[in-house]
């Protein structure tokens, strides 16, 4: 075999034959003729296919680890290195020169193999040349390493086609394999022993094809179930919503519109009294306040059914600023000077401090009364579930800010913190 030129490496040029050249030994023209050979492949495997392995791709049937790459390409160097130097050589006779052939066929296809990655298009065509040169190089070259490309074909074949194609390119690569056995007196023995060999590493690929899908099957259904627990969660988180915002429509709500009802055909009976004094004024005036208050919680109640219902309805309810908020608040209460809920009913008749004050990273709202003598309980005092500052403490912790509150130099302070 000639040597020939870098980019015809791996060539089998048309009309040759052993010793065509003069004056030089067969052998020797084979030698010479090989080691072209075998340095242009070496060349295009530094080139393509060592950049290639370290690639990674999603997971497929077709997919193996670097190692399993690495394997592949020192089996492939093994190949090209051993089979020459087995009996018969490339070159020596009929037998040496479908040697030479094949053992290029299956090297080319190789690469080819190697380098198409997932497209299917290459691999098959590819698979069916190694099938056929590996299974007949392998029944020529019994002695040699060369059965070890009808191993991988057949391997590779049962992991990534499916079953009728594995099939068919395993019946081919056994044929071959068995007719140039036969042909060239291979022992039974070996005809059996690789046969199996061919169809036990099928069988093994057709495993891993299984396992695999099994795989991608399993991962599929656990991404399934992860949307369908999430949607359901979202569905009961809805549900829930819906739940509570029909009892503060039905409940708080109504409760509430009765309590305004009945403040204001009070404020109208009180205000028709034909005697009109100081305590009489301050009573009205207490009326008035409450349904003020109660007013308020209507309107506080209508914004949180439209939140927890996700919907405005087209209706817009006027949001007041914290600030327009506690502004409101201390005004209403500075006429009387009365405390704030928990001051009025623990420290009636103490002044009470309301500060906002605003910061770069935080926002702090603290209100401060001085505490009562121990025998000066108000009315109020145990009225309440007693959940009002635990209450305070919860709704601070779901905007991810604080609230203290206890005595503190002859005060009772209360201090909600929440970032900025």
């Amino acid at each position: 075999m000639e040597a020939s030129a870098p980019g015809s490496a791996g060539k089998v040029e048309a009309g040759w034959r052993p010793g065509h050249q003069p004056g030089v030994h067969p052998a020797a023209g084979a030698g010479a003729g090989l080691a072209g050979y075998v340095g242009g492949v070496f060349r295009s495997l530094a080139t393509r296919v060592v950049p290639k392995i370290g690639r990674e791709v999603p997971a497929r049937p077709g997919d193996v680890p670097r190692v399993v790459e690495s394997v592949r390409f020192l089996v492939l160097v093994l190949v090209l290195v051993t089979v020459p130097l087995s009996t018969p050589q490339p070159g020596s006779g009929f037998r040496g020169s479908l040697v030479a052939v094949t053992l290029a066929l299956s090297a080319i296809a190789w690469l080819v193999w190697m380098l198409a990655g997932h497209m299917d298009r290459v691999v098959v065509p590819a698979l069916v040349v190694m099938g056929a040169a590996g299974g007949v190089l392998a029944g020529i070259s019994w002695r040699s390493p060369a059965v070890a490309v009808g191993c991988v074909v057949t391997a590779s074949a049962g992991a990534r086609l499916e079953t009728e194609a594995s099939l068919a390119i395993l019946a081919e690569t056994v044929a071959a394999f068995l007719i140039a056995g036969i042909a060239t007196g291979a022992p039974a023995g070996t005809l059996a022993g690789y046969s199996a060999a061919f169809i036990g590493l099928w069988a093994f690929g057709l495993t891993r094809r299984a396992y695999v899908l099994r795989a991608e099957q399993a991962e599929e259904a656990l991404e399934q179930a992860r949307r369908a627990h999430n949607a359901e969660t979202h569905a009961a988180a809805l549900a829930e919503r819906a739940r509570i915002a029909r009892e503060i429509h039905d409940v708080l709500a109504h409760s509430l519109g009765a309590v305004s009802v009945n403040l204001q055909a009070a404020e109208g009976l009180l205000s028709s009294l034909p005697e009109q004094g100081p305590e009489l004024a301050k009573a009205i005036e207490c009326v008035e306040r409450a349904g003020a208050f109660t007013r308020e919680g209507l309107a506080e109640a209508r914004r949180a059914i439209l939140a927890l219902r996700d919907t405005d309805n087209g209706e817009s309810v006027p949001v007041r600023s914290l600030a327009e908020q506690l502004r409101a608040l201390t005004d209403e209460y500075r006429a009387a000077q009365e405390a704030l809920t928990n001051a009025r009913k623990h420290a009636p008749g103490q002044p009470v401090s309301v500060t906002l004050r605003f910061g770069p990273a935080e926002t702090v709202v603290r209100v401060v009364n001085p505490l009562p003598p121990d025998d000066a309980a108000g009315p109020l005092a145990h009225t309440g579930a007693g959940y009002g500052l635990t209450g305070l403490r919860e709704r601070a912790a779901l905007s991810g800010g604080t609230l203290t509150a206890g005595p503190a130099g002859g005060q009772w302070s209360v201090c909600l913190t929440v970032p900025a």
